[in-house]
């Protein structure tokens, strides 16, 4: 015990001593930034996923739950309630609904008094204003505008439903489903118990049951975790945030992953300025672990004094690091949460806790290779001038940081494919400017001599230095093209990101426009300053048979498939492809196809493994429909368009009963004229998604400007790669320029040659940088981010590389200024 104390005691005096090496100084800054990049990305992503676990919860009502064809198991609800949680059942069905001789089939939600557990029902009463946010007492049903419409009725006059007279308390408005912003049929909510005192939900019945539940998360997360032990009930699946609304889920996962990838570049760039460091510390400790080795210093109290100086280095600056990383992120979630719709509380320390592994994961990767070699050295280096290592494994250590740098993608990207992606593209890179540095090296040990003798001897000392030169050039390469990444191509991303919603987005949806109706409703939305008016057939079918088996004889692969056979289907056609849309595999339909030709998503083509040439058969309304799969599509579903999993030929689709379903613009202020449109045509269902494009567009200017606050700790990430690049040769070029002024060279010479060799340095890296940095751009933003239209800054990467050029030739003319001006003795003696 007291061997290892004594070890820890003189670890503790050696980083003393040392603390004043400017390359020490470089590697504690460049993990404090590691720490904090990594920590208030972490930290803020949290923050995020909070707020879209909230928004999710209010879109279905709950925090999470299990729907299943039959009543979940009272035993489900019993360990809800002893873990804490309220709970709520309900069910749906689909039901005719009767007012004297008019009648309409609608989709009902029959739910308890406690539902919905998150959100709230929002209900117009008679007089036109809210009506509260209830659920429905028994004797009462909600239904929608289009229920109340087709069924020509007032609030508080009765309505048959499923057999039962039940009283019209309130219109529908709107009730947590899931995030889906179209309903195929009406809806209406009533209460549960009336619902099962008419039989309406007993065996037999088409009703989907669920068991919701609420409460703190730790809770529901128990509850889940017991609740997967446990047999699902008939046809049963889950219900939680992943059934929130998809458009907005992708935003909340792209915006995710712009702020992982921008933090994770910033930690490979301290990453980086760690290992330039490290090597510059190992070779300023080679006499002295020499020294070591010659008076019985063994390997492993060498390594381990070794690592308890880092040690004791890296505690204090990851302390530092967290509190800083934390109170950062504190400060910009208390800016932000209000535009989530969440309260300013506070965010919890364990993911700057989660960084501060992680960076201290990138110490150890960056520094243990060039620190292992130092056990290498002969004891009998220390009666020589120059060290040599020996051989062996040890030289596989070098092999840790590209393992660290892969994990660390990993870990921040979340997907193993996506990490190898980035992380082989990185490898590229640094690859890239290994090979033309080694190439331009190669032809300068080739020049013949020629009159201008400072160019000729300043380029030959790059040359001279191979192995230096090439560290430098690839680190330079490397930082320089994830600085081009964050400060230039990331924010041309977002800003193409913003281009996917111009400001003319259509804000409002129409359903069950009629054929008789388009023209006049068309006239109508011109005259109240609408534009963008897209209209589209919508009809409702349902799958029958694929191949000639029917869908419930088929086993499928895919559990999620048998379900959606069993539900209703939308199918549309169009005689042009739509926008959003891309065929992946096979033809769009001509004008006038032999057969019915199918164009199907590629999410059905893998739910129900189908196949070019594969006939499906559709029951609509009355017709049947047997059609050939002639096309897969890839849509893009983060759009706000009008999409559908299934689009028929327009020849054979006409004469399928439909209905019309438009999209259009309509400035806010001007949204309050659209009731004359309903008075004028009161069977049309309009629905307004301008707060679901505000809070995109919200999400979109809150990852921007943390896009910006990790570019300002990666400029500082860079500078530190930038110094300890140039500073790796600095021993080199100082011994080199002390003969040089022995043998009568002035300092303008001196610097003549230091230009030029750090300008031909920065060359190499601009070029490889620059274009490394636009593939790397157009990779995210095609295979990563899905952006349609990318437009990449190729004028501002180009001119920003050039100016690197100018930065690293000034930066390294600084940093030789005070060589040339010391006199040749004194850095003679130095040597």
């Amino acid at each position: 015990m007291s061997r290892w104390w004594s070890l820890v005691t003189l670890a503790r005096r050696q980083i003393r001593r040392e603390w004043r090496l400017p390359e020490l100084r470089t590697l504690a800054a460049s993990l404090w930034l590691a720490v904090v990049a990594l920590g208030t990305v972490a930290s803020l992503s949290q923050g995020v996923s909070r707020g879209l676990g909230a928004g999710a919860a209010r879109l279905i009502g709950a925090d999470a739950g299990m729907a299943a064809a039959v009543d979940p198991p009272a035993s489900w609800e019993a360990q809800a309630q002893r873990l804490g949680l309220r709970t709520s059942r309900s069910a749906s069905f689909p039901t005719m609904a009767f007012a004297g001789d008019d009648s309409v089939l609608v989709d009902v939600n029959a739910v308890d008094a406690d539902y919905p557990l998150r959100g709230s029902l929002q209900l117009i009463g008679a007089d036109g204003r809210p009506a509260g946010h209830l659920a429905p007492t028994p004797g009462r049903v909600y239904l929608d505008h289009r229920a109340i419409h087709a069924l020509a009725l007032r609030i508080g006059q009765p309505v048959q439903v499923g057999g039962q007279s039940l009283h019209v308390g309130a219109e529908l408005l709107r009730e947590p489903d899931g995030g889906s912003l179209f309903a195929l049929a009406p809806q209406a909510v009533m209460a549960l118990a009336d619902a099962q005192s008419e039989g309406l939900l007993g065996p037999g019945s088409r009703a989907s049951h669920r068991l919701l539940v609420a409460g703190p998360a730790a809770a529901v997360k128990a509850w889940l975790a017991w609740a997967h032990a446990q047999p699902l009930p008939m046809d049963g699946h889950w219900v939680g945030p992943e059934q929130a609304q998809d458009r907005m889920r992708a935003a909340f996962d792209r915006a995710g992953l712009f702020l992982q990838l921008t933090a994770l570049l910033a930690a490979l760039l301290c990453g980086v300025a760690i290992a330039l460091s490290a090597q510059r510390y190992a070779s300023r400790k080679q006499p002295e672990v020499a020294l070591l080795r010659a008076i019985g210093t063994s390997r492993w109290k060498l390594a381990a004094l070794l690592g308890l100086s880092l040690a004791w280095l890296a505690l204090p600056v990851v302390l530092a690091g967290v509190a800083a990383a934390w109170l950062a992120s504190q400060a910009i979630w208390h800016l932000l949460a209000g535009r989530l719709g969440q309260p300013p509380e506070w965010l919890p320390l364990a993911p700057c806790l989660a960084a501060a592994v992680m960076a201290l994961a990138v110490l150890a990767g960056f520094t243990w290779p060039p620190l292992a070699r130092l056990g290498r050295i002969a004891p009998a280096a220390v009666f020589r001038d120059s060290i040599r290592y020996r051989g062996g494994l040890a030289e596989l250590a070098y092999l840790l940081p590209a393992a660290v740098a892969l994990g660390l993608i990993w870990y921040q990207a979340g997907q193993w494919l996506l990490a190898l992606k980035l992380a082989l593209s990185l490898t590229a890179v640094a690859l890239a400017s290994w090979l033309v540095t080694a190439g331009v090296l190669s032809v300068i040990r080739r020049l013949p001599a020629g009159r201008h003798a400072t160019w000729r001897l300043g380029l030959q000392q790059l040359a001279r230095r191979r192995r230096l030169s090439l560290i430098q050039a690839t680190a330079l390469g490397t930082g320089l093209t994830a600085l081009l990444l964050l400060g230039l191509v990331a924010p041309a991303l977002l800003d193409n990101w913003r281009t996917e919603l111009p400001a003319q987005t259509p804000n409002w949806f129409v359903l069950n426009l009629q054929d008789d109706q388009r023209q006049a409703f068309a006239q109508t939305l011109q005259q109240l300053g609408a534009s963008q008016l897209n209209t589209m057939p919508l009809a409702v079918g349902k799958l029958i048979a694929i191949n000639g088996r029917p869908v419930e004889q088929i086993h499928f692969q895919d559990p999620g498939a048998q379900q959606r056979a069993s539900q209703q289907l939308r199918l549309s056609w169009s005689a042009q492809l739509p926008p959003a849309n891309r065929i992946s595999a096979g033809h769009w339909p001509g004008a006038e196809p032999a057969e019915a030709d199918l164009s199907v998503d590629q999410s059905w083509q893998q739910s129900f493994g189908l196949k070019l040439g594969d006939q499906l058969r559709l029951q609509v309304g009355e017709a049947t429909v047997d059609a050939r799969v002639g096309s897969f599509r890839q849509v893009d579903w983060r759009s706000f368009r009008v999409n559908f999993f299934l689009l028929l030929d327009q020849a054979h689709a006409t004469r399928l009963p439909h209905t019309w379903i438009a999209s259009f613009y309509l400035p806010r202020a001007q949204a309050d004229r659209l009731a004359g449109l309903l008075q004028q045509q009161a069977n049309l269902s309009l629905i307004d998604i301008s707060s679901l494009l505000d809070q995109i567009r919200s999400l979109v200017e809150q990852v921007a400007l943390a896009v910006r606050a990790i570019l300002l700790l990666s400029l500082l990430a860079g500078a530190l790669v930038l110094a300890s690049a140039l500073a790796a040769s600095h021993q080199e070029r100082q011994h080199e320029a002390a003969l040089l002024r022995t043998l009568g060279a002035s300092s303008n010479q001196l610097r003549g040659v230091a230009a030029c060799e750090f300008a031909l340095l920065g060359l190499i890296c601009a070029i490889t940088s620059a274009g490394a940095c636009m593939l790397a751009g157009h990779w995210l933003g095609r295979s990563v981010f899905r952006i349609e239209h990318l437009r990449l800054p190729w004028l501002p990467v180009i001119a920003t590389s050039m100016l690197a050029v100018l930065i690293v030739t000034l930066l390294g003319l600084v940093g030789t200024r005070k060589v040339a001006k010391t006199p040749p003795m004194q850095l003679l003696r130095q040597h």
